[in-house]
């Protein structure tokens, strides 16, 4: 299986374009790395003597002789950088620390915003932060950069532009701005779905030739759509918004201002406002605390809970099939906290309607699965973009606050 990062637009600099290629390589010599990259011989001599000078890449020892003198492997030094991502959302904010290679290093979940004013809330992100640093014993240092990712839609200029009813004091606010002054990294910005499914795509478990989208669902849902390596942008970074996609003309009206949106009809809130208006007990605590309890309940029984949950499956596996027919999808993959919970209980319903309804199923079929890694998947994608912003450079990958740190 090719390795997605090494696929799509051209890289930034000779030397993003060999880190790329080690890193998705594993072990690889200088005359490979020459094959692969189109660069002269020189050229490559040149860039890996200042990538190992920098502690970047390392020699690892010698391949097997064909004949000749056997050639110098080449390997990343996964520790010699870091990446953070943020995922901030009401109810919670999760953070991981990727290393150079993309593996996550350290992961840590506290609580959400809530109802306290940004600025209070980009403080202590920017305190916890450094806790989290610190814990992982990483030089300050070495960290490249800070993925920060939000509910959606998102402006480059002015960052949060229209959110949910319970994150209102974040409208235009400057979240990627403001971050970057408080940590004093280079900060991405990006919403929650579409960060996802750069995290998917970083961890290389999908094909560089996929078309594919993450499905996300926290407490809203959404999706990120990723083809043949490049993110689907769309004019202003806001595609996939299929949690706004109206199924009914006549149904009940939504925050973004439609009327019978997905989300309004089976997100996470709308499905807990049923459960409550049904009599079943929930612990009250927050919207993504009730609906995970009551997810719990449907796999244990059948009954109202059970039933709930799964008519917002089927209104879910309606939103799949139309992304499905309008991208050509071959993937489509679960993710987000609200699918970590309860996604065994909505693939088996999106898989059906897919067998049944999907426009070009006589060609291909469309695989749905869940992700790994879903509680976590928007936080790893803010790694992952700051990371790809510096081994694999594109401008669809990139949403900046300020010019991100260099590799050096």
């Amino acid at each position: 299986m090719s390795h997605p990062a090494s696929v799509g637009a051209p890289h930034a600099t000779s030397r993003a374009a060999l880190l790329d290629v080690i890193r998705a390589a594993g072990q690889i010599s200088r005359v490979d790395l020459a094959r692969e990259t189109g660069l002269t011989g020189a050229t490559v001599s040149t860039v890996v003597r200042r990538l190992i000078d920098d502690g970047l890449v390392t020699e690892v020892g010698r391949a097997e002789s064909t004949g000749g003198k056997p050639a110098v492997l080449l390997s990343l030094q996964p520790e010699a950088r870091y990446a953070v991502g943020v995922h901030l959302d009401h109810g919670g904010i999760t953070y991981v620390i990727a290393d150079l290679g993309g593996a996550v290093v350290s992961r840590w979940r506290r609580p959400g915003a809530g109802a306290d004013a940004p600025g209070a809330v980009v403080e202590r992100v920017a305190s916890e932060l450094r806790t989290l640093v610190s814990q992982a014993g990483i030089e300050p240092d070495r960290i490249l950069g800070l993925g920060v990712v939000s509910p959606g839609p998102i402006t480059q200029a002015t960052g949060v532009a229209l959110t949910p009813p319970v994150m209102q004091a974040w409208t235009d606010f400057p979240l990627a701005d403001a971050l970057q002054a408080a940590t004093g990294l280079p900060a991405l910005l990006e919403n929650d779905a579409t960060a996802a499914a750069v995290g998917e795509y970083w961890g290389g478990q999908i094909e560089a030739s996929s078309c594919f989208a993450a499905l996300y669902m926290g407490t809203g849902v959404g999706s990120g759509i990723i083809a043949n390596g490049d993110v689907f942008r769309g004019s202003s970074g806001n595609t996939g918004e299929i949690g706004h996609i109206c199924l009914d003309v006549d149904g009940p009206p939504c925050w973004c201002g439609g009327v019978g949106c997905v989300e309004v009809l089976a997100g996470p809130a709308a499905v807990v406002s049923e459960a409550r208006a049904a009599g079943i007990d929930l612990p009250g605590v927050g919207i993504a605390e009730d609906f995970a309890a009551l997810s719990r309940a449907a796999m244990r029984e059948d009954g109202p809970a059970r039933d709930i949950v799964q008519r917002s499956a089927r209104y879910l596996a309606v939103a799949a099939q139309t992304l499905a027919n309008v991208l050509d999808l071959d993937l489509i993959v679960l993710t987000g906290p609200s699918f970590a919970i309860a996604g065994s209980l909505y693939v088996p319903v999106i898989r059906d309607q897919l067998a049944r309804t999907f426009f070009g199923r006589a060609s291909h079929a469309v695989d749905v699965v869940i992700s790994p890694h879903a509680s976590e998947a928007a936080a790893i994608g803010g790694a992952a973009l700051v990371l790809q912003s510096e081994l694999a450079p594109r401008h669809s990958f990139q949403r900046a606050a300020g010019a991100p740190a260099r590799l050096a």
